[in-house]
């Protein structure tokens, strides 16, 4: 199994989806290490909070789509969340490798490898959850080679008002006219999904100075339509 091939990829970046998704298991150090081996620009994953006030990595609310066993991520204490052995993309578990990773191993991977760490912030977020994960980034070296994406507006408002410059682009499915001005107010950049964009509005995004991320695109038929709208990334589980 392997990725498939853009041809003419310009010069738009490529964020690999839950880290190579497509391939192994999403959001596991496997996954990001596929991805960090490869010619992704950046790694994305999804950080939550756990029942004591840790971070794990983890798309969906409960463990039951990719562990069987049904837990409560956030009800869940993280020594739980971490013996729980995940299955394989064929749903069998055989591996035991494939545990929920850490906020620590996910920044070190893309350290080690030069990749940008994409992460989204899930749910509505303290202000000391926010600054408790830029300070990990930070203390590994690395906050540098981080952007922030949330559906939740206040975590990057929240963001913001310690890290001015630190890159950011706000999660959305839709697009609206007025979604311009409220994202240059707050020094935000977009990543919207791709079904929303066409060349108009794409131009307009662009026009504004506003870099544009997409997701989540595996036909390369409409990946090679985007790319010739002009977006600046594109998010993906098994392009390349």
């Amino acid at each position: 199994m392997d990725t498939i091939k853009i041809p003419e990829k310009k010069n738009v970046k490529l964020i690999a989806h839950r880290g190579l998704s497509g391939i192994e298991r999403e959001n596991t150090n496997a996954a990001f290490v596929a991805a960090a081996n490869r010619s992704y620009y950046g790694i994305e994953t999804d950080i939550r909070r756990t029942l004591d006030k840790k971070f794990v990595l983890f798309h969906d609310k409960t463990t039951a789509r990719i562990g069987i066993d049904s837990l409560v991520v956030e009800e869940s204490t993280f020594d739980t969340l971490r013996s729980l052995v995940l299955t394989d993309i064929d749903g069998t578990k055989s591996r035991n490798d494939l545990r929920i990773s850490t906020l620590e191993e996910y920044i070190l991977i893309n350290k080690k490898y030069g990749k940008v760490a994409v992460l989204e912030l899930k749910g509505a977020m303290t202000e000391d959850e926010i600054y408790r994960i830029c300070d990990t980034a930070e203390a590994l070296g690395y906050l540098h080679g981080v952007i922030f994406i949330s559906f939740n507006f206040d975590n990057l408002v929240i963001l913001r008002k310690k890290y001015p410059e630190q890159p950011a682009q706000f999660l959305i499915s839709t697009y609206e006219d007025s979604l311009i001005g409220r994202l240059l107010e707050h020094k935000l950049d977009l990543d919207i999904k791709h079904e929303a964009l066409n060349a108009e509005n794409t131009a307009a995004i662009k026009a504004a100075g506003i870099t544009l991320n997409c997701w989540t695109v595996d036909d390369p038929a409409r990946a090679l339509e985007l790319i010739g709208f002009g977006v600046d990334m594109i998010t993906t589980n098994i392009l390349e």
